[in-house]
């Protein structure tokens, strides 16, 4: 736990004193920012695996920092506040925040909140690296299909002969099938725009 860096954000200094220190004791390394501008610079300027979030502050307050964090970076958070009312929560949520926890919170709240959100953070982004692949993937076969068809079109070869034409020219190339069915699809594409002009 020792590598997992939080940043806490908050304009009181005692909350600050008190939640750094017992993070610190917990095995977590810690930044403070007193301010969401100061909070901002460090998030660009340092990775974190965790901001924690104190919603109303002066200036760039809580929720204009987690806007800022979901823009530009992928680092989590979280958020505490004095309010829990449903519109502060529904601004919360509608931001993406991991957890939300009403002040006062003492040490240990907060770090079952941050193992929480840090295991939350983790699945989601696995989550987005599946769905990433997922789509590569189906990207891939709507290719390969569109060429076997062009193929089959072309040379009147059943879908399956078309195929097996495709894989044994990718195999004898080594090359991957999908690079095949890019470049096939690719050069029809510019045929039909050259012809197009000519017309």
């Amino acid at each position: 736990m020792g590598s997992t860096k939080i940043l806490l954000v908050d304009d009181d200094r005692l909350v600050l004193s008190t939640l750094g220190e017992g993070l610190r004791l917990a095995g977590y390394e810690v930044s403070e920012a007193d301010s969401g501008e100061t909070a901002i610079e460090l998030c660009s300027r340092h990775h974190h695996h965790l901001v924690v979030l104190d919603i109303r502050m002066p200036g760039i307050d809580g929720v204009e920092v987690a806007r800022w964090l979901r823009q530009n970076s992928d680092i989590p958070f979280i958020f505490l506040s004095a309010y829990g009312d449903d519109d502060v929560v529904d601004r919360a949520v509608a931001e993406g925040a991991l957890g939300y926890l009403i002040k006062p919170v003492d040490p240990p709240q907060l770090q079952a909140a941050i193992r929480a959100a840090l295991g939350r953070s983790t699945e989601i982004r696995q989550l987005r690296e599946k769905e990433g692949q997922l789509s590569q993937a189906l990207s891939g076969e709507r290719t390969i299909n569109t060429a076997v068809g062009i193929l089959a079109y072309r040379q009147g070869l059943s879908e399956h002969e078309a195929f097996e034409m495709l894989r044994h020219h990718a195999r004898s190339n080594h090359r991957k099938l999908t690079e095949v069915a890019e470049d096939l699809v690719s050069a029809l594409e510019t045929l039909n725009s050259v012809s197009s002009r000519n017309a």
